[in-house]
């Protein structure tokens, strides 16, 4: 025990800890810095992707004409073989995972059996080192029920991570494809009015849109892989809403399907829905600037007002001590 409580000791010493901060504050420091000068273009790596899977969809229809939707890639490795063997995707089945794993710009079968992995993975991980902490190195003085308390909250953690990590990913790529959408409304309107066809619209707003959003660039270069080689053009508008999952993009998705059902203009079709997705961008603009204010009283109260009330009465209250 005498080498478990030195251990022990050790790792909650101050200054251990002031220099593990002051390290791994340094670490971050020199990857800021030098993890540009190392990343690869991200919007080529993306259209690259894009190409891949236009090449994927040219070989399944020349394959079976008959065939509906994609077939996606089913991924290889220990992650996916050991989903398989313990049959994870039953075990642990969320019927929501490809969806949101698609919204998250992860498409094919290696992501969800990374996903079904670290679910059951990560709760076993975080339990053991939850345990480890609490019950080997004995930091904390609790009682025996709140250890293990804590050690379930270790393991609810570990499961509901990756899902929490997911969820954040669409978050921050939705954000990314509605901030330029209304943009590239407009410029696809351009296109079409110019006497693009919708494919060729697609593909160039594509090209032009990646520098503002290299997410949108994606789904516009997917969504006219998918015109060209699915039987059903409607499928590709309807897979396009599904991957964005948000309003604006749903309903232009529908007129767009209603133009190619029903053989109504494109140009009046877009030059509406781009009328209402930059109203629909204003609106939320302006539903955060309306939120500011009620975000900042309590900034205003813990910081300014303790400020405020020393500086008027302060000089009183020396004046008041002079007196006595």
């Amino acid at each position: 025990m005498g080498s478990i409580d030195d251990i022990a000791s050790y790792l909650t010493d101050p200054g251990f800890l002031a220099a593990a901060a002051a390290a791994i504050a340094c670490f971050a420091t020199i990857m800021t810095v030098a993890l540009p000068a190392f990343q690869s273009d991200k919007l080529e790596t993306r259209l690259k992707e894009v190409t891949n899977r236009r090449e994927q969809l040219r070989r399944q229809n020349r394959a079976s004409l008959n065939q509906r939707g994609l077939k996606q890639n089913q991924g290889e490795g220990f992650m996916k073989n050991t989903v398989d063997k313990l049959d994870l995707q039953k075990l642990l089945e969320d019927p929501n995972v490809k969806d949101k794993l698609l919204q998250a710009g992860l498409r094919g079968g290696a992501p969800v059996a990374t996903f079904y992995f670290f679910r059951f993975a990560l709760p076993i991980v975080f339990g053991i080192a939850t345990f480890f902490y609490m019950f080997v190195l004995n930091v904390v003085d609790w009682m025996p029920q709140m250890k293990i308390g804590a050690v379930l909250v270790g393991v609810a953690v570990g499961f509901y991570g990756p899902n929490l990590y997911v969820s954040n990913l669409v978050t921050k790529r939705k954000q990314s494809i509605m901030r330029a959408f209304p943009d590239a409304l407009d410029m696809m309107l351009i296109c079409v009015e110019a006497g693009m066809s919708i494919e060729m619209a697609f593909d160039k707003v594509g090209s032009e849109i990646g520098q503002a959003s290299t997410e949108l660039a994606e789904e516009l270069k997917l969504t006219n892989a998918e015109l060209s080689y699915l039987q059903d053009r409607r499928v590709a508008y309807d897979n396009l809403a599904k991957r964005t999952d948000h309003p604006g993009v749903k309903a232009v998705c529908m007129a767009l399907a209603q133009a190619e059902r029903y053989g109504t203009p494109l140009g009046s079709s877009l030059r509406v829905m781009a009328k209402e997705n930059r109203d629909m961008r204003i609106a939320e603009a302006e539903k955060k600037a309306a939120a500011l204010p009620a975000k900042l009283t309590v900034p205003m109260i813990v910081f300014f007002l303790p400020v405020l009330f020393l500086v008027i009465l302060g000089p009183a209250y020396i004046k008041f001590t002079e007196m006595d």
